[in-house]
C-alpha cells in the first residue's frame, strides 16, 4: 500500500517504522527539517518538508493515488484539515489522530462530512486498557476477543503457585475451566510454547480463557485476586480524567496529585467527586502524607519517564498490589519489565496497535479482514481475530492435520462458532463464518487467514 503518513512525532516515526517494515511504501511529511533529517537517518521511507494540511503539498507527496493518508500532528485542526484535503485529492481512506474530547463525539455526526475513515484519541485509549487492567488487577495486560467471549490476559508466574514447574500438557489436570497458554516471556527470550513446555516462576505469560471462567480458573492455579477499591494517580494529565471517570463509573475512590495549581483547579470542576491533591507526587514525604501505603493502585501517569517510573518503583516496595507506569520512550521496555515494574503502558504504542490493525484489514484479501489486533509481551507478540470465509480449504480439517499446512509459530488461540467458544485441540477445526484469534510473534506479520494456512489456501 501507499501511505502518507503527516507528523513524524512519537506516534508519527512509531508508525512510519513499523508500516515500512511491513513493506508499506511510505511517504512522511513535516515542517521541521530536523525531525525529517533524522527520520532519513534511521528508516527507509520518502521524506517531504512542508504543511501536511496544505494541498500542493499533499499533491507533491502523490495524495491522488495513495491507499491512506494517517494524520498524527500535534494539532487536532491541522489532522482533520489534512484528512479533508487529501480525500479531496484522491486518497482512498484516512485517519486522524483527534485528542480534543468535543471534537472526538462532533466526529460521529461529521464523518461522512470530514471524509475521514478512522480517528483515534491516543488519550482515552490508553485509559481504556488501563480501565481493563484494574477491573482484573492480577493481570499485566488485558484484552477481549470474540465479541467478549474470550479474554487474553498476561500473567506473572508466581513462586509456589501451581503453574511454577507446570508442564503445558497438564494444565488441565489443574483446571476445569477453558484455557490456553499461547506465549511465554523468559529472561527477554518471547516463544510460543507446545505441550511440552515447562512453565517456571518469574516467567509471564499470555493466557487465552472463557470471560467468565478467568476467576475461577485463577483460585485453581493459587494466584491472587487482588481487588480495587481506592486508586492514586499521580499527574492530572487527560489520561487521568478518562480514567478517574471510568473508575468512579464504578464507585471506586480516586486521588489524583498534580503539582501545577491552574490544573488542580480545573480537575476540581472536571471530577467533582475525586479528590485533589497540589503537590509534587514524585516526592515520597507527598505520597505517604496521602496515604499511598493505603491504596490498591497507583497510577504513575505524569508527562516524565523517570518520575512515573520512581513512583512505580517506590510504590513497589511499599508493597502496593497494583501500580501502572506510562511511558514515552519504549526503547527500554525490556529494562523496565526486569525492574519488577507491573503494567506499563504507552499511548503512542497503543495508538499505533489500532492504526496498523485498520491498515492490515485494508490490505486483506478475500474478506479475510482483521477484527482486532492486541499486542502482548512489550509489543513482541500479537494476537489477531479474523473472520473464517466461505470455501476456506482449511476448513473442517482437524487442526492436527493441518500441522504441515499451518505457517510455524503461529497458534490458533481461540473460537467463536455461534454463541459457544472453544479453546482448541488438536480434535478441532475451523469452519466457516467461525471468528477466530490467531497468535504469532510481531516479526512473523500476518494480514489474513491464508497467512496462517498458506498451504490450505481457498
Amino acid at each position: 500500500m501507499y501511505i502518507i503518513v503527516v507528523g513524524q512525532g512519537k506516534v508519527g516515526i512509531t508508525l512510519s517504522g513499523q508500516l515500512s517494515a511491513e513493506g508499506h511504501d511510505i511517504v512522511t511529511i513535516d515542517s521541521n527539517p530536523r525531525v525529517l533529517s533524522r527520520v532519513q537517518e534511521t528508516l527507509d521511507v520518502a521524506t517531504l518538508c512542508g504543511n501536511g494540511a496544505s494541498a500542493e503539498v499533499l499533491e507533491e507527496a502523490g495524495a491522488a493515488h495513495a491507499d491512506l493518508l494517517i494524520a498524527c500532528t500535534g494539532g487536532d485542526e491541522v489532522n482533520l484539515l489534512s484528512c479533508m484535503a487529501a480525500r479531496k485529492l484522491g486518497t482512498k481512506n484516512t485517519i486522524a489522530r483527534v485528542r480534543n474530547s468535543d471534537y472526538e463525539s462532533n466526529l460521529r455526526l461529521l464523518r461522512e462530512e470530514l471524509h475521514i475513515s478512522l480517528s483515534i484519541n491516543p488519550e482515552l485509549t490508553t485509559a481504556r486498557e488501563i480501565y481493563r487492567v484494574l477491573r482484573f488487577p492480577a493481570s499485566l495486560k488485558r484484552e477481549t476477543f470474540l465479541r467478549d467471549k474470550a479474554e487474553l490476559v498476561e500473567l506473572k508466574v508466581l513462586p509456589g503457585s501451581k503453574l511454577d514447574g507446570l508442564t503445558l500438557m497438564d494444565l488441565r489436570k489443574l483446571t476445569n475451566e477453558k484455557t490456553l497458554i499461547c506465549a511465554v516471556e523468559r529472561k527477554g527470550q518471547t516463544i510460543i510454547p507446545d505441550g511440552s513446555f515447562t512453565l517456571m516462576a518469574g516467567d509471564r505469560i499470555s493466557l487465552t480463557a472463557e470471560a467468565s471462567g478467568l476467576v475461577r480458573f485463577m483460585n485453581d492455579v493459587n494466584l491472587p485476586i487482588p481487588r480495587i477499591k481506592k486508586v492514586m494517580i499521580v499527574g492530572g494529565s487527560r489520561i487521568a480524567v478518562h480514567v478517574s471517570k471510568m473508575l468512579q463509573h464504578n464507585r471506586i475512590r480516586v486521588t489524583i496529585i498534580d503539582n501545577d495549581p491552574d490544573r488542580c483547579r480545573e480537575l476540581v470542576e472536571l471530577l467533582p467527586e475525586a479528590i485533589i491533591v497540589c503537590g509534587n507526587g514524585s516526592m515520597q514525604d507527598v505520597l505517604l502524607a496521602e496515604g499511598i501505603k493505603d491504596t490498591d493502585a497507583i497510577l504513575a501517569l505524569t508527562g516524565e519517564d523517570e518520575e512515573n517510573l520512581t513512583i512505580s518503583l517506590f510504590a513497589n516496595y511499599l508493597k502496593v498490589p497494583k501500580t501502572v507506569t506510562k511511558i514515552s520512550r519504549t526503547e527500554f521496555l525490556d529494562v523496565y519489565t526486569n525492574a519488577g515494574l507491573d503494567t506499563i503502558v504507552s499511548p503512542k504504542l497503543l495508538t499505533a496497535n489500532e492504526i496498523i490493525r485498520y491498515v492490515r484489514a485494508l490490505s486483506s484479501r478475500s474478506g479475510q479482514s482483521m477484527l482486532a489486533l492486541n499486542r502482548f509481551m512489550d509489543g513482541q507478540v500479537e494476537a489477531m481475530e479474523f473472520l473464517v470465509p466461505a470455501g476456506a480449504a482449511y476448513a473442517h480439517v482437524p487442526f492436527k492435520d493441518l500441522q504441515n499446512k499451518k505457517r510455524k509459530n503461529t497458534l490458533v488461540a481461540a473460537i467463536a462458532r455461534n454463541r459457544q467458544l472453544i479453546i482448541p485441540s488438536g480434535s478441532d477445526c475451523l469452519e466457516p463464518e467461525d471468528r477466530v484469534v490467531i497468535v504469532a510473534p510481531r516479526n512473523v506479520t500476518i494480514s489474513s487467514l491464508k497467512d496462517v494456512f498458506p498451504g490450505g489456501s481457498l
